[in-house]
């Protein structure tokens, strides 16, 4: 169980290299009609350890009706590597939080100012995330998987694909 703990350390941290440098994702949600929306968003915080991404929108737009909805979102980054997380969104007002965040880039793209009662955060907690390296012949993928009890199997012999335990019992 240390062996297999280590290991999901090392492919958390992977994925958080992956994306450290990419200042946008794009988000995607499941609107009220079973529509899927991507909008493109700026990556405010990765904090893996914690398996906690963050973002800054305005209560009055499409996404936090969607989220509202429905909070199962998924978030694309392309850049050196291609990276796909899918978690749950949820709101979160924290004014200290929000003014540590809020730069010039978010008040010209939200044209609108950090105290504004319509600023809100959004909390994404990852759940399964498969990553691409680019340069690679072969495609890599790594799966994270919030619970070990749940009804999914892995094939053993798959060695494309890797399982990893986000659950705190192994950590």
């Amino acid at each position: 169980m240390s062996n297999q703990t280590s290991e999901n350390q090392e492919a958390i941290k992977k994925i958080k290299d992956l994306i450290k440098d990419e200042k946008v994702a794009m988000l995607t949600t499941v609107s009220p009609e079973g529509k899927l929306m991507s909008r493109p968003m700026q990556t405010q915080e990765v904090e893996m350890d914690r398996e906690e991404i963050w973002f800054i929108t305005e209560k009055d737009t499409e996404k936090y009706r969607d989220i509202n909805h429905n909070s199962a979102v998924n978030l694309a980054y392309a850049g050196k590597s291609y990276v796909s997380i899918s978690g749950t969104a949820e709101f979160v007002q924290d004014e200290n939080k929000q003014k540590e965040f809020w730069n010039k880039i978010t008040e010209k793209v939200l044209n609108i100012s950090a105290d504004d009662p319509n600023v809100i955060l959004v909390k994404v907690t990852p759940e399964i995330a498969e990553y691409w390296e680019s340069g690679m012949s072969v495609k890599t993928v790594k799966e994270f998987v919030k619970k070990m009890t749940s009804s999914h199997t892995i094939d053993e012999d798959n060695e494309l694909k890797e399982t990893v335990n986000f659950d705190e019992h192994t950590r």
